[in-house]
């Protein structure tokens, strides 16, 4: 699956902005129908970094969320700077 197909866009709320800093995780909204090794897969290759671990929630309104925990490493921080959302 191509990776611009997995990755629909960053979630950046007070919540997820706080995981970014402490837990070194960034959120991003998924496509409904990808794996866990999917989105890994994606990450690692858009952003250039290495994954240590994701997990998936589907909210009430239907959206798949993706909580992705960077190996210590690489910081969560410089990733959502190359985003623009911080």
């Amino acid at each position: 699956m191509d990776p611009y197909d997995v990755i629909l866009h960053p979630i950046i709320t007070e919540v997820s902005s706080r995981i970014l800093e402490a837990e070194n995780k960034i959120v991003f909204a998924v496509n409904l129908k990808t794996s866990k090794e999917d989105i890994k897969r994606a990450v690692e290759e858009l952003y250039e970094v290495k994954v240590e671990k994701v997990t998936t929630v589907v909210t009430s309104k239907g959206v798949k969320k993706a909580f992705v925990r960077l190996h210590p490493d690489y910081k969560a921080v410089d990733i959502a700077i190359k985003l623009g959302v911080i």
